[in-house]
């Protein structure tokens, strides 16, 4: 006869080991990212103030129009009153998309309002609808690729940020914060395209509207150079046409999208 008996039920202990070592496996991705966040805003620390600089102001096409000083400047922004009109006809239900579309339509004012007369005054109603724009398409994307709930619970707090960032700035001419709330999105979506499996069919629309936003940045830095090859229309002009095109091809995306089963 056995001195032991062999119980035919799993080791309690062993299935609750599992289960966490399940549950941080799956959470990996999610930790990384918020690695990757926080690590970002505490270098932010390490930074000295970022001033604006005030040379920012002095676009190469300075031309007037039909009474409209810096002419090209502005109405190359109707762009994105047209995209962000669209968009919020159609996506106005869901928190994320009507912030995101809304920021869109707003740009396309604040912009033309800055460009009007360019100064750190204006250039604050220019900022604030982009910021809600980056701060909106972290959030859903968030939504999409990592959590449906956690998305719409980080929108608030995100849109919160953005708007500090820029009061920050205001009061005290420091720019880190705004670079963070700018650049930040530009790290956090492409690592979780990479880490998370889509829910949604239209990625290819979110790497047109990168590539485009990239062409803008581009064009933005060159704003010179460009406008000096036959002096038609200046890099910072192309630039809001490029960046209202990726604001065009994610409007499609949410058009176009249908969810992966």
């Amino acid at each position: 006869m056995p001195f032991y008996k062999t119980s035919d039920r799993t080791d309690p202990f062993a299935g609750k080991l599992g289960a966490m070592l399940g549950t941080a496996q799956r959470n990996r991705p999610a930790l990384v990212l918020l690695v990757v966040m926080v690590a970002s805003f505490a270098g932010l620390l390490l930074v000295p103030p970022i001033p604006q600089d005030q040379s920012y102001h002095q676009f190469a096409d300075q031309r007037a129009l039909l009474g409209v000083p810096n002419f090209w400047n502005v109405v190359s922004n109707l762009p994105f009153i047209a995209v962000g009109a669209a968009g919020l006809s159609r996506f106005h239900r869901h928190a994320g998309t009507c912030v995101l579309f809304l920021g869109i339509f707003l740009t396309g004012f604040g912009s033309s309002y800055y460009h009007w007369n360019p100064n750190d005054g204006t250039l604050f109603w220019d900022r604030l609808p982009m910021t809600l724009c980056f701060m909106a398409i972290l959030a859903v994307i968030v939504e999409e690729r990592v959590s449906a709930k956690a998305g719409p619970i980080l929108l608030w707090p995100l849109l919160a940020i953005g708007l500090f960032s820029l009061l920050v700035w205001s009061r005290t001419d420091d720019l880190r914060l705004y670079v963070w709330v700018q650049f930040f999105p530009c790290m956090a979506v492409p690592l979780m395209f990479l880490l998370f499996p889509p829910k949604y069919t239209g990625t290819s629309y979110w790497l047109i509207a990168a590539a485009l936003y990239a062409l803008a940045k581009l064009l933005e830095f060159y704003d010179g150079a460009v406008f000096s090859v036959g002096s038609i229309l200046s890099g910072h002009t192309l630039k809001h046409l490029a960046a209202a095109a990726a604001c065009f091809a994610i409007l499609r995306y949410f058009m176009k999208r249908r969810p992966i089963t």
